[in-house]
């Protein structure tokens, strides 16, 4: 893998010069968006005072004001700045792939499918809102990859809609190059660190799944609960070695994880509040660190292939 005075360097020849004529860009979007943003909340606020002063208006309205005002300007941010955001990722993200691995193809609009995502059976809610971008795929040593930004959520109507989130972070597929007979599920495990022996018992109740696994290793368990449709393969699977990649990727990455071993795929789901791969635009990215994070997270998913042997062609497919 590439080392960071390899990245410093690859910066200051290829990325600097970019980004030195992308910053001026980037400082007419500031003023725009500082601008917009400042008329449009001049104008709510004078509406908010003023439907307050209106005599048997309902009481609700201001409110209604003050959530116009805050999507008018969320509105006004994405127009002003997507070319910005689109540029930033030819010149920043598509480069830094290459950087990373050449055989790494990067499409900044695309991103894993929906029946992909279902595919993994991870996250079994149904979803009516799904959403992606930053498909990066190809091949690691002898590893098919893929991975995307991923935002899967569902809505509910009351008396006001809201938005549940599934999963929002990175979705991570690889080859397993083994042909799971059935299904194996490693899930954090937040019953058991919240309740103790009564988690293990609310565990061994979730109907969703398939039959809960328990395995020997303290640390793992305290970590993950594995649920297997067959727990003589999933401890096939889960090997004393993996199992130890796996609790040292959860440790490294700092994130709940999860995954799944469907067919000859494992499938990663890995949480993130935030997008990963955009620029701050009220941030200079002619400052050295903000190239030093999106190297990091990319290091940190393409590393998987290592941190989990996919590469040691221990099996063989059927």
């Amino acid at each position: 893998m590439r080392t960071l005075s390899e990245l410093r360097s690859f910066y200051d020849k290829k990325l600097h010069p970019e980004i030195f004529v992308l910053e001026e860009k980037r400082k007419e979007v500031v003023v725009l968006v500082s601008a917009y943003s400042f008329v449009i909340l001049l104008i709510g606020v004078i509406a908010f005072f003023f439907t307050l002063k209106i005599q048997n208006v309902h009481p609700k309205v201001p409110g209604y004001v003050a959530i116009l005002t805050f999507v008018a300007i969320s509105g006004a941010y994405y127009f002003l700045t997507r070319g910005y955001v689109s540029n930033f990722k030819d010149v920043v993200i598509n480069p830094l792939v290459g950087f990373m691995d050449d055989s790494l193809i990067y499409q900044k609009s695309g991103f894993i499918s929906e029946s992909e995502f279902k595919s993994s059976q991870i996250f079994t809610h149904a979803i009516n809102e799904y959403r992606g971008d930053d498909l990066i795929q190809g091949t690691i040593g002898k590893t098919k990859i893929k991975f995307s930004e991923l935002c899967a959520k569902y809505v509910t109507h009351g008396k006001n809609r809201h938005e549940h989130t599934v999963f929002k972070g990175l979705f991570f597929i690889a080859d397993f190059n083994k042909d799971f007979c059935k299904k194996t599920f490693v899930l954090p495990d937040r019953a058991e660190k919240m309740f103790g022996g009564f988690g293990t018992m609310l565990q061994k109740m979730n109907v969703s799944r398939p039959a809960l696994v328990k395995l020997e290793d303290p640390e793992f368990e305290k970590l993950f609960a594995v649920y297997s449709d067959d727990p003589v393969e999933s401890r096939y699977i889960l090997s004393t070695s993996l199992i130890q990649r796996i609790v040292s990727f959860k440790k490294k990455s700092k994130r709940e994880v999860y995954l799944s071993f469907i067919k000859s795929n494992v499938y990663i789901a890995i949480w993130y509040n935030r997008n990963l791969f955009e620029p701050r635009v009220f941030r200079t990215m002619l400052d050295f660190a903000p190239i030093q994070e999106y190297f990091e997270d990319l290091q940190l998913t393409i590393e998987i292939v290592d941190d989990l042997n996919l590469n040691t062609r221990i099996w063989s497919k059927q």
